[in-house]
């Protein structure tokens, strides 16, 4: 199981916001910083979020992610945020995004989606952010009455392999994580899945890790690396 450290971007700075609100904001500074940090202590992957690109629907922050990859060129990248046609994406590989996320695109133009999972499929994930079971779109503000599981199996079955699950209610308040939609992301679907959202303790790396499933690919760790309540070196070290 791998970890990612997450980086959320909003005005050029490292952010964390409370179950996706943008009025509650905590700012942790430079990402580049952020980046280098998490990597120089092991982490192999990171999992950026460009909160403008969502909120806008069109990345915002190029120059900062480019900075980025630059500043970790013995990293992988994977970003979200406001990817919503082929050129923003075929720009994002060529700057050295290693894997793009898909997901209000993955709700609204499952046409573009099949093309980009056709045209690149291993660097392509599906974001599934849901809130109730209820899949949320546009940086959070839109419900779009769809249920997580249906729409996992719906672009399964055009070429999707990866999907990262985040229970929005569970995001940023340190409460742990939805073990249970996990699970049934897990069990009534055939993807490889990244658990997100609610992981605050080195005990919750543990739950998930004895979930002990193959296709529980990674675990995204967020506040609870920022404030120190998890040692990304422990969590590294328990998820191998």
């Amino acid at each position: 199981m791998k970890i990612y450290p997450a980086i959320d971007i909003l005005g050029g700075s490292a952010v964390r916001l409370k179950q996706g609100r943008k009025e509650d904001v905590t700012v942790y500074g430079d990402p580049v910083e952020m980046a280098r940090k998490w990597v120089s202590l092991g982490a192999e992957w990171l999992h950026i979020v460009d909160l403008d690109g969502a909120f806008e629907g069109l990345p915002k922050n190029l120059n900062v992610l480019r900075n980025i990859v630059s500043a970790v060129p013995g990293a992988k990248v994977q970003l979200g945020g406001g990817i919503r046609n082929m050129s923003t994406v075929e720009t994002l590989l060529g700057v050295g995004i290693a894997r793009v996320i898909l997901g209000t695109a993955a709700v609204q133009d499952h046409e573009f989606v099949e093309r980009v999972l056709v045209q690149h499929p291993d660097s392509v994930a599906i974001g599934i952010d849901a809130r109730d079971g209820k899949v949320q779109i546009s940086g959070w503000v839109q419900d779009s009455r769809i249920g997580a599981i249906e729409l996992a199996r719906k672009l399964e079955q055009i070429g999707a392999r990866l999907v990262i699950y985040t229970d929005i209610s569970k995001d940023g308040v340190m409460e742990g994580p939805n073990l249970a939609a996990m699970r049934e992301m897990l069990e009534k679907t055939d993807l490889l899945v990244i658990a997100s959202g609610g992981v605050s303790t080195l005990s919750d790396v543990q739950h998930l890790a004895a979930i002990d499933h193959p296709r529980l690919e990674g675990a995204i760790i967020g506040k609870a690396l920022y404030e120190g309540r998890i040692q990304i070196e422990e969590a590294l070290a328990y998820a191998r």
